[in-house]
């Protein structure tokens, strides 16, 4: 496992003001609880509304609209209205929503191993079995 590296040098302080600058824009573009789930529910192809809605436990609509907006004006969901009786509304992923996709591989890869790290760490501490809420969230048996 590679470990996060400190630097010491004079550069240090410009280099990590950089990095946090770095961090805070790309949060505040695609941070919060559900934006990042969004784009993974888009990964898979072209979504309606309510299709993402129910593949997206938890979400309401107010905030799944609000969400999908915001994605939209950062340039990663593309909103495509198709006339008709009824209008259909559908969204996909823009080809700059491609640029996150090491970043989804990597962080679905560590979620995966700190999920695995609590369960161990729970069971090891209580001896407590835990499970997944419906949420998918940890939580003792």
């Amino acid at each position: 496992m590679t470990k996060l590296q400190i630097d010491t040098g004079t550069d240090s302080e410009s280099l990590c003001k950089s990095r946090l600058n770095a961090v805070a824009d790309a949060l505040y573009a695609i941070g919060g609880k559900w934006k990042l789930r969004i784009i993974v529910g888009l990964l898979h192809g072209t979504k309606r509304f309510n299709e993402l809605q129910r593949l997206i436990d938890g979400i309401s609509a107010k905030v799944l609209s609000s969400e999908l907006k915001e994605l939209e004006l950062n340039g990663f969901v593309k909103r495509k209205v198709l006339m008709g009786t009824p209008v259909i509304v559908e969204y996909e992923l823009t080809q700059y929503a491609d640029t996150l996709s090491a970043v989804l591989d990597k962080l679905s890869e560590w979620g995966a191993m700190h999920r695995e790290n609590v369960r161990k760490s729970m069971k090891k501490k209580k001896n407590v079995e835990v499970s997944l809420d419906s949420n998918g969230n940890i939580r003792p048996k």
